[in-house]
């Protein structure tokens, strides 16, 4: 999934945290409201400018985020 242009970081708007399109709708705002359980007609009911592929754009973001990520385990930890 390319969110190329979709997902845009512009600093000084909603202190440099990932947005969707430049608009004050943030990445994080929207991934927490699905995972309350906000379906996605009421998000896009909600904010007028956000559009369903904005969403898919939000998720395919989170994965990859999430790709990136790497753990590490530490000496003596049971986890």
């Amino acid at each position: 999934m390319e969110d190329r242009g979709r997902i845009t970081v512009v600093p000084g708007l909603l202190a440099g945290k990932p947005t969707i399109r430049g608009l004050r709708i943030s990445v994080e705002q929207i991934l927490r409201a699905l995972a309350a359980g906000v379906p996605e007609a009421e998000l896009l009911q909600e904010y007028p400018e956000l559009e369903a592929e904005d969403i898919r754009a939000v998720l395919a973001y989170a994965a990859d985020r999430v790709a990136e990520e790497k753990v590490f385990p530490i000496a003596g930890s049971t986890a």
